[in-house]
């Protein structure tokens, strides 16, 4: 890469401060030309920083970082200037009148991190998934991630499986010789080990249940407190509540976080035969259709009708007209909110064991593909007695884990990848 980036990477301006990052050759030059000397390596320096014209543009804080073992493997250079908008644009357009300067493309500087072996493709995505974190879930995983947690695992069972992949081709290479037998006896056992210890990481739930967050449906007769409850689980007046029956006609979406793991709660139109008008009718068919994708349904509403696999709510206890249920999972008032607390423990408690741990690495659906691609040629090779067939077969194997890890990959894939990314990152 021979030009050389520039982006503001903080925060939009106005803040208290700006960071401006400059990646590429021309990064040493830039700073003799906005400081007009040369400044120590790695530790922070406060500069004046000069206009062509010999204008003050800010006093700001300069730090030089030579490459290759910078964030990016090129020259870096940062200016932590102050974060008013006139001074962050009166620099950037001092940098864009520099010959071989260009403002950064979305998601460049982790681009050329990663082109220059400073981190992997997995690490990348890891570091999109920390940036666009909600929950403290999200975020631990993503940190996992993002801190080479798959990578690691990922370059120990390569090293395995090349290790095996030799044991193959020194049989094949010197079958005529006396010295050199077949396969070892434990052979097969290893694939196997490894082959078990890719399904067992292919088990764990998939990083898109974090964004997703685990989904809630709140159904039910009419009237029964659906909506009241539904809004006290988000603490949102987002439904709309009445004693007059049938209130609810659509169905309403919300995301929260419930002590650092995410949800989705869903509030749906009161489930009964008689269909009043079509407006309704449509209601009550989205209603069924959003128990089907549910993790798990709060069913307010009698026993009988109940669907398997739900939990069994009484939200309306303070009023012993409405209550329905002989023996309700949870108890609950939405009036004053009385047993809330246990129904969100009983949440969290089942919501932890479908979603990934926390600072667990989860994987996303590209690298659960490619890892399921190493696991089924793994237990090809198992099942061959062929040495070119196993051979080939834990070359397969191997190429996934290249391409997991961004060894071998595509152009139009790193595109989608780093187009994630915000200008400056």
């Amino acid at each position: 890469m021979t030009d050389t980036i520039f982006a503001l990477s903080s925060g939009a301006p106005p803040a208290a401060i700006g960071v401006i990052r400059i990646s590429g050759p021309a990064a040493g030059s830039t700073m003799k030309s906005l400081v007009g000397r040369d400044i120590a390596s790695r530790k922070a320096s406060l500069a004046k920083l000069f206009a062509a014209d010999g204008t003050v543009l800010d006093e700001a804080l300069v730090l030089w970082f030579p490459g290759p073992k910078t964030a990016t493997g090129e020259d870096l250079l940062e200016l932590h200037c102050h974060g008013g908008r006139a001074v962050v644009a009166a620099i950037e357009g001092e940098l864009s009148s520099y010959n071989g300067l260009r403002k950064a493309e979305p998601g460049e500087f982790t681009r050329r991190a990663f082109a220059n072996g400073r981190i992997d493709l997995a690490e990348a995505e890891g570091l999109a998934d920390l940036l666009n974190a909600e929950t403290e879930l999200q975020r631990s995983a993503a940190m996992a991630m993002a801190g080479g947690g798959l990578s690691r695992q990922v370059e120990e069972w390569r090293d395995a499986l090349l290790r095996l992949a030799a044991e193959v081709e020194a049989a094949l290479d010197f079958s005529d010789e006396d010295d050199v037998g077949g396969l070892a006896e434990d052979f097969s056992a290893r694939v196997q080990l490894l082959s078990d210890q890719l399904d067992d990481f292919l088990q764990r739930p998939r990083s898109e249940r974090l964004s997703e967050g685990f989904r809630v449906v709140l159904a039910g007769p009419p009237n029964t407190g659906k909506s009241t409850l539904f809004n006290i689980l988000i603490e949102s007046e987002a439904a709309i509540t009445s004693p007059i029956a049938g209130t609810t006609r659509d169905v309403i979406e919300r995301s929260v976080a419930i002590s650092g793991v995410p949800f989705t709660f869903v509030d749906t139109a009161g489930l009964h035969d008689g269909r009043e008008d079509t407006i309704e009718a449509i209601g009550i068919d989205r209603a069924r259709s959003q128990l089907k994708s549910a993790d798990l349904v709060l069913w307010l509403g009698a026993d009988y009708e109940e669907p398997k696999g739900a939990w069994g709510i009484e939200a309306q206890v303070d009023d012993p007209t409405h209550l329905v249920k002989s023996a309700p999972r949870f108890r609950v008032s939405a009036k004053t909110g009385g047993g809330v607390n246990e129904l969100k423990s009983g949440l969290l408690e089942l919501a932890r064991k479908t979603l990934p741990k926390p600072g667990e690495a989860a994987l996303n659906a590209r690298q659960h593909n490619l890892l399921q691609d190493s696991h089924e040629a793994l237990v090809e090779a198992q099942n061959s007695r062929d040495p070119l067939l196993i051979a080939e077969c834990l070359r397969r194997a191997r190429v996934a884990f290249d391409r997991l890890i961004g060894r071998a990959t595509t152009e139009d894939m790193l595109d989608a990848l780093f187009g994630r990314f915000c200008i400056g990152k």
